[in-house]
């Protein structure tokens, strides 16, 4: 009876080692799938419970696709309960979203500078919580979390084609949004110069 509480000491200290690195990762894909910040968190929760289910099974040698994909998973499974049904979103409203380096490692940057930083961070974070899901899906896999086209194709089951064609689409897309977004901060009476 000893012997199975070391094992099992032994099986979560392994699962903690190889997953908890990930988390950040994972939250942040789950924060631009479900589009809401407690939902996220609960999809978070649900992945790492299912993955400690199933850690035994676990064979792969990268944790954080693995892990990306049962989020994925989680995530259809919660938009299948609630019929496709719209999601809340309130990303865009969460300044605490925004990461900062610490002051010793970035040179000091006028109010101005600080001020155009956060709302051009704010606005990417909004082009991109607006891209249809495939496309936002992708450029989160691919952009923020760092996942080569490979991994991005077995987290989300398709060829890696399609995986470059939709990580081309949605450069595109954020591209021509981005220039609208600019084009409508600089006012009607900026162009006319």
């Amino acid at each position: 009876m000893a012997n199975d509480a070391v094992t099992e000491q032994e099986r979560m200290r392994r699962f903690r080692d190889a997953a908890l690195p990930h988390m950040d990762d994972v939250y942040t894909l789950a924060r631009y799938l479900m589009r809401n910040t407690a939902d996220a968190e609960d999809a978070v929760q649900e992945c790492y419970l299912r993955a400690l289910l199933h850690f035994d099974s676990y064979r792969g040698p990268a944790m954080k696709p693995w892990l990306l994909a049962i989020l994925r998973n989680v995530c259809n499974a919660e938009f299948a309960r609630r019929g496709r049904g719209e999601v809340p979103t309130d990303y865009a409203h969460d300044e605490s979203v925004v990461e900062e380096m610490p002051m010793w490692q970035e040179p000091q940057a006028s109010p101005e500078k600080v001020m155009l930083r956060q709302q051009d961070s704010a606005t990417i974070r909004r082009l991109v919580a607006e891209l249809p899901d495939p496309f936002r899906e992708a450029i989160v896999l691919r952009e923020i979390n760092d996942l080569s086209y490979q991994e991005i194709a077995e987290v989300t089951g398709v060829p890696v084609g399609t995986v470059m064609s939709r990580l081309a689409r949605a450069r595109v897309r954020l591209r021509s949004a981005w220039n609208a977004a600019e084009m409508a901060s600089a006012g009607p009476g900026s162009a006319a110069a």
